[in-house]
Formats: structure tokens, sequence, C-alpha cells
């Protein structure tokens, strides 16, 4: 297959400068002998390249049924090369099966549906990248992140003192409206451990402030962990670095055991939740985790059906919902997402497919962190998500992750789509009693 599509990347240019064909075929032996089995040559062996699986992909639909962009035509490109070479390859190729891996394939297994053989496109692609990783040819800007949450258990580089001080910080504005509010840090006993990824405190701190106002108005025992580990995000998912994965995985759940909390509950994030319940567990090899997670979707259902939180009044205009791969095709949360959506909102306009077809946002799978050399790329890539979107005619969009919230924006402006968007938070807070000011 042709391809014509490269990108400039420091990373990867700087990664297959030190390649030989001897390293490559040694490394890619070494990852397919030590870390893979049946379940890879099972699926490398059954495609039948019938092409049901492209009509799935975004990146296909939007690159006009290109067959270079459906997920066969995708794996065609990178595990089938590695595997027919017997990963004989030189670096040039390498780049773009990295390329390919990292920053066209969204791991959002929505293709998965759509295979008569259940052949799982996200699975080969994370091998792929585990692959590359191996080798040192890792996008730039995902590199950098995933080794920042190595040496400080975050993403963001945040200092334990600024972490600290951004929790009081908010509790000091939301005091204003709540007199009595506490963000309880290092609280033992707890029945729940609040946890959120990095970029909240970074750049979104109101996300805590409208947590903490929720959680006081419900009246939920709660807490939030002072120590590093507090992050729960996880790019090193993406970028194939699975020991930091696993490092980081074991030590949010060390902090929640070390205070002792009845369960985790997640804030509106769909990739670090597949981190918990699905990825960096299964890599420190536990049978089940050791803490009951909940995602925010979960929790907020809980506190309005059990009458925690009361709903003032709803939104009356139309709105749309963006379903998140992570919590909805891979957790089974769509209907608990509808309820929390129903009880906020008047006029519901449920975009074409939804659910668990809903196309992918194109920022999830660590796309949107491998930084400004592929934003293009997301963009021109998911012209299926802003024409969803167009169809349904409404100006507000529900979007309960972060990575959603990144993509959106992206197609937002890029297709002048002019809508505004809201996590489920921002509109309970919004929407819920309050005490009299």
């Amino acid at each position: 297959m042709k391809f014509d599509r490269k990108v400039e990347d420091a990373g990867l240019m700087r990664g297959v400068a030190a390649l030989t064909p001897d390293k490559i075929e040694k490394t890619i032996k070494a990852v397919l002998d030590g870390e893979t089995g049946a379940k890879l040559k099972m699926y490398a062996e059954t495609c039948v390249r019938c092409g049901m699986c492209s009509q799935a992909c975004h990146f296909y639909v939007s690159h006009d049924n290109d067959p270079t962009y459906s997920p066969a035509g995708k794996v065609h490109q990178t595990m089938s090369r590695i595997l027919e070479t017997k990963g004989r390859l030189d670096p040039e190729e390498i780049y773009k099966i990295a390329q390919i891996a990292y920053t066209e394939c969204n791991l959002c297994k929505r293709c998965v549906h759509y295979c008569p053989l259940g052949i799982d496109t996200g699975y080969i692609m994370l091998v792929v990248r585990r692959i590359c990783y191996k080798l040192g040819v890792v996008p730039q800007y995902i590199h950098d992140t995933t080794n920042s949450h190595s040496a400080t258990y975050n993403q963001m580089w945040i200092k334990d003192d600024e972490w600290v001080d951004s929790l009081q910080w908010q509790e000091d504005e939301a005091r204003d409206e709540f007199p009595d509010l506490r963000i309880p840090v290092d609280k033992e006993g707890a029945e729940i451990m609040y946890s959120v990824i990095a970029p909240e405190p970074k750049f979104r701190t109101h996300l805590i402030y409208q947590a903490a106002a929720i959680m006081h108005q419900a009246g939920v025992d709660w807490t939030m962990p002072s120590s590093p580990g507090w992050d729960n995000s996880d790019l090193a998912m993406f970028s194939g670095d699975n020991e930091i994965m696993g490092r980081n995985k074991r030590r949010h759940f060390e902090c929640a055991m070390d205070l002792k909390a009845k369960r985790i509950v997640m804030g509106e994030c769909g990739h670090a939740f597949r981190s918990i319940y699905d990825m960096g567990n299964r890599w420190l090899g536990w049978k089940m985790y050791p803490i009951e997670v909940v995602h925010a979707v979960e929790f907020y259902w809980e506190l309005i059906s059990s009458g925690k939180i009361k709903i003032k009044e709803k939104i009356k205009e139309p709105v749309t919902i963006q379903d998140p791969c992570n919590i909805i095709r891979g957790r089974g949360l769509y209907e608990a997402s509808r309820k929390v959506a129903a009880a906020l909102c008047e006029n519901i306009v449920e975009m074409t497919p939804n659910g668990v077809h809903n196309y992918c946002c194109a920022a999830g799978g660590g796309i949107i962190n491998c930084g400004p050399p592929f934003k293009n790329t997301r963009t021109t890539g998911n012209r299926a998500k802003a024409d969803q979107i167009k169809a349904t005619g409404v100006k507000l969009c529900i979007v309960p992750c972060h990575n959603c919230h990144g993509g959106l924006e992206d197609i937002n402006h890029y297709y002048k789509l002019g809508i505004e968007m809201k996590f489920f938070g921002d509109l309970i807070y919004q929407l819920m009693e309050k005490p009299e000011a």
C-alpha cells in the first residue's frame, strides 16, 4: 500500500536514527516470543480481509473510504509486515509502522463490533506500539509525558506541595458558596477516595471545585490523597511502556489502601478508567483489583437516584451526548449515562449511531498526547464525528471524558460546529439544589 502522509516528529526521527536491521529483528523477536501468544496468532491467521471493519473506523470514513485507513489495512501495513518478514525491517518502515500505530488508530475497538470473526485490532495495535516502544521509536510528546509520570507519579510534573495547594485553593474558593465545605485530605477510613487526572489541578481546577460541591451537598464521606499516586491518568498504557503503566496503577491503588478507603470514585475520564479497571490491573497480574472502582457517571446516578442530590430544574434546550469509548463500549455505562442525562435535560437528541456504536472522538488512545505534529491527523481523521454532531442540530453536547473534550474542541473549531461542551459534573453543579446564598 502506498504511504504518502509521513509526519515529522522528533521522537520518531531520533528513534529510527539509532536502529539497525539486526536490532529491529532482535527486539521484535523478543516481544513476540516473550509477550504474545495464541491470541495474536489467532488474529493474524483468521483475518480474511473481508473489509467489514472498514466502515467502523472514523479515519476510513473521514478519508473517503481510503483503504489504507481501514482497520484491516492498518494491520496489513504494520503487524502483517512484522510477521511476514519475521521482524527483518528497515528503520524507515519502522517509522511508518509507528506513525500508523500511534496516530491513526485510537484503540477505540469500534471495529471489533463489525468484524464477523471478532478480531480486536486495538489489541494488535497495542502490541505494535509495544514493539515500537522497545525499539525507542515513540512520538516525542507522549514519550515526554510518560517520563514525567514515571519521575513524579503525575503526568503534569506537579510538585507535591502544589497539588495540596490546589486542593486548599479550591476549598477556599468553594467556602464562599458553601461555608462549611471541606476537601478532606488523607482522611483514613472514608467511604470514597476521589481521584482525578493531573490536567484537573493544572488546567481545569473548577472541576475539583464542582466535585467538592457535589460531595458536600450529597453528604458524602470522602477524601483525596496528598501523596504521589493521586493522578489516575496513564499514558504509559498507550506509549507501550507497560512497566511504568503497572507501577503507576499499583501506586494509585496503594493510595486508596493506605487511606483504608472503601472504594475509588474516578472523575470523568475514559482512558484513566480503562487503565484502572482493565489494563493496569491485568499487567500487575491481579485477578481482581483490590478496591472497587466506580466511574463518575455511575456515581452521579447513585447520588441522583438516592435523592442525595436534588435537581431543581432541567436544561430545556436540546442536548446531545458523546459516548466515550472506554466507559460505554468498554464498560457498559450507556444506561447509566442516559439516566443521568434524563435527570438533567428535558430534550436529548441522540447522535446516530450512538452507545456502543458511537464514533470515537479521535483524541483517545493517546493520539491527542502525541501533540501538535499530529493535530491535523486527528481533525481531518474525524470528519465523521463532526458530521454526526452537525446532524443532531444541537448546540450543547455532554462530554463525560477529558480526552473527548479535547478531541471535540478541536473538531468544533476546525469544522466550525459552534457547539458548547459540558461535563456531567458541570451540569449537576449548575442544576442541583444549593443552600441559600
